[in-house]
């Protein structure tokens, strides 16, 4: 049975929804332990859904003309059906967070970064996590366990379980 976490179930999704998200940007949060065990099973399926498809590419053989008008032939690699699918389903589970420029950080070197990157959030899941956890799954001959929550004991005011989860590495 689901957890009611205190809210509606609007609220409920939006709340989980973005915890999600965040939990994927930043790889931990602090939450109570009821909405970190939420959490955990959401990501888990969204990761499990990028992990099974994110080899799916196909290549395709364009001509381009170039600056000088020469024809020039391009490899441009693109989502199969089962990745982009699987991206489409992720991108209405995630709330997509968008890059922030770093510190000391130029707006042009900002701009240039991130160019070519639409979704950040939908990236970081296929580019970095999917292959990460997909090696996992071949070492250790095991998929699921992405996350691990650490209890903190209760909150200060009204008592409630706090709970670190984060991603495994």
């Amino acid at each position: 049975m689901a957890r009611k976490l205190g809210v509606n179930a609007t609220q409920r999704i939006a709340l989980i929804k973005n915890q999600a998200s965040e939990l994927l940007w930043y790889g931990k949060i602090t939450t109570t332990e009821a909405r970190a065990k939420e959490v955990a099973s959401y990501v888990a399926k969204i990761i499990t859904l990028a992990v099974n498809t994110y080899t799916d590419t196909v290549e395709t053989e364009v001509t381009v003309k170039d600056a000088k008008g020469k024809d020039v032939t391009k490899t441009l690699v693109k989502d199969g059906t089962k990745k982009l699918n699987a991206r489409r389903k992720i991108m209405t589970k995630v709330v997509d967070l968008q890059e922030v420029k770093g510190f000391k950080e130029s707006k042009a070197d900002f701009k240039a970064r991130t160019k070519s990157i639409k979704y950040p959030l939908i990236e970081k899941i296929f580019d970095e996590y999917a292959p990460k956890y997909a090696a996992r799954k071949e070492e250790k001959g095991q998929g699921g366990g992405y996350t691990r929550i650490y209890k903190c004991g209760p909150r200060k005011g009204d008592a409630a379980e706090v709970a670190i989860i984060e991603l495994v590495d």
